[in-house]
């Protein structure tokens, strides 16, 4: 019968498998990335605005609850959008370089605050919306802290 032939370096050391090292695969080599350092440049930039824009229809759409389109409606959405967009970047720059308690704080803040504000847009009262928007984070502290956890050492640096 005819097998396909074992790649050079796919092949087991003698007595045992192949050595992996933390992060990368077999013979220590680092996984490929498929995009070149300007579309991660771009996307750095274009995600944050994209979701910005996002949110900020959002709002103004909860804003306007099914009536006209209004200027102050319009300027309501784009006002959210940029400082929605602004504030991720910010976090994005800020939050790997803190530790991982940090870290899980700041985004928490941060999802915390966009849901509470876009509740209050929908016609909720202040009070319920602090009321949800402090249980959005409490839930999402325990998720992002857990994810951090497993993947960060304790000064906040990723671990492959």
């Amino acid at each position: 019968m005819a097998h396909a032939a074992p790649a050079p370096g796919d092949m087991p050391r003698r007595g045992g498998t192949p050595e992996v090292t933390a992060g990368h695969g077999p013979g220590g080599h680092a996984p490929v990335d498929v995009f070149e350092p300007r579309t991660h440049a771009i996307g750095r930039i274009a995600w944050p605005v994209g979701l910005g824009l996002i949110y900020g229809y959002w709002v103004a759409s909860n804003d306007r609850d099914g009536g006209p389109i209004t200027g102050s409606n319009l300027l309501l959405g784009f006002l959210s959008a940029l400082v929605f967009a602004l504030v991720y970047m910010a976090v994005l720059a800020i939050a790997p370089h803190v530790r991982r308690e940090v870290h899980a704080l700041l985004w928490t803040a941060f999802v915390g605050t966009a849901f509470g504000f876009m509740y209050t847009q929908a016609g909720g009262t202040y009070l319920r919306g602090i009321g949800y928007a402090l249980l959005i984070s409490v839930v999402t502290y325990g998720a992002f802290f857990y994810r951090f956890y497993t993947r960060e050492d304790q000064a906040g640096h990723r671990v492959r």
